[in-house]
């Protein structure tokens, strides 16, 4: 089995404008298929913004109080901005196995296996696609998104964590689709987490996600 590198690891310091990272991430999608560039974590925050994917029904638009953008990823309506870890996630399937519902899968475990060392407790639901867990009301709600796009098969967008965003501004939409279920963050958990921690956590749970995307051959 060929030995395969450690993606690059990249956290972006401040707000990162969502026209620049799209464009990024095709730029560097590009490389990975070409063999020119590496594989990348990139781990970043965005301004307030609501992105649109393949899926979205303009009715869950509720109010477009923040610029609004065509993400070309999988799903539906989604909330970025402060105090919300975005991971975009870079790997050449090719390479690590050419199904897409197990790359999905691995993504949701790894944010899981994230958020057990930090002290919460989460897991997928049957049907919804995302990472959920029980808020400080003992309701079902959703405290991180899964989004991807896989091109010529290399993946694109990933995973968002909500850290400390501010809840309300998911109210300009209907997040994923989900009306029925609310959103939580581990700030809201009373799990009060810095970015460091988190980006931690997740470094340390990396290989565990790689390792479930080796090909079987």
């Amino acid at each position: 089995m060929q030995k395969l590198l450690q993606p690059e690891w990249t956290i972006a310091s401040g707000l990162t404008d969502y026209s620049e990272a799209l464009a990024d991430m095709e730029q560097r999608a590009a490389a990975i298929h070409a063999g020119e560039g590496a594989e990348r974590i990139w781990l970043l925050e965005h301004p307030p913004l609501y992105t649109a994917g393949t899926s979205a029904d303009p009715a869950e638009l509720l109010n477009p109080q923040f610029p609004v953008y065509d993400a070309g990823r999988g799903g539906r309506y989604t909330y970025h901005g402060p105090g919300q870890r975005v991971g975009y996630v870079q790997l050449d399937l090719t390479k690590r196995g050419r199904d897409v519902r197990a790359y999905v899968s691995a993504l949701e475990g790894w944010v899981i296996d994230a958020l057990a060392l930090l002290g919460v407790e989460a897991r997928r639901a049957d049907g919804r696609i995302g990472i959920w867990t029980d808020d400080e009301h003992g309701r079902e709600a959703k405290i991180g998104a899964i989004g991807v796009r896989v091109k010529r098969w290399v993946t694109m967008h990933g995973f968002s964590l909500n850290v400390s965003p501010d809840l309300a501004h998911f109210g300009g939409i209907v997040p994923c689709g989900i009306a029925e279920y609310p959103v939580t963050s581990l700030a809201a958990l009373c799990r009060a987490t810095s970015f460091a921690e988190v980006d931690t956590a997740l470094a340390d749970t990396l290989p565990a996600f790689l390792d479930k995307l080796r090909p079987s051959d």
